[in-house]
């Protein structure tokens, strides 16, 4: 499963550089597919295809926030997440709406890496 933010998050930043997918971002800020990856173009759930370099919307504009398409709960880095290791006030939790194997989870770091 992809890791969330809480709203408990305090907006101290120390997630941020921890993630190998630069999959955290902060509030109110646009994020993209292609940064921190490899991708040139992803298809997305609907069949529409965006240019990875193309801004989103932000995901919160309160709080940093995770794209849960980027996580990978740091699967094939490191041994656990590192978000949620260095979290101060402990709000990177699971998240229950974004559930995946370890298998896919190492399978979406192949994709957004190009390995």
């Amino acid at each position: 499963m992809a890791i969330m933010i809480t709203d408990e998050c305090i907006n101290c930043g120390a997630c941020e550089p921890e993630c190998p997918n630069t999959a955290i971002y902060e509030g109110g800020m646009e994020w993209t597919w292609g940064g921190g990856t490899e991708l040139t173009e992803v298809e997305l759930e609907d069949g529409s295809v965006v240019e990875a370099n193309e801004p989103q919307e932000p995901v919160s504009d309160e709080f940093y926030y995770i794209v849960s398409g980027k996580c990978t709960e740091c699967m094939g880095f490191h041994e656990e997440p590192q978000c949620a290791a260095v979290c101060p006030v402990d709000c990177c939790v699971d998240d229950p709406d974004y559930r995946e194997s370890e298998d896919e989870l190492l399978a979406k770091k192949s994709w957004m890496h190009n390995e």
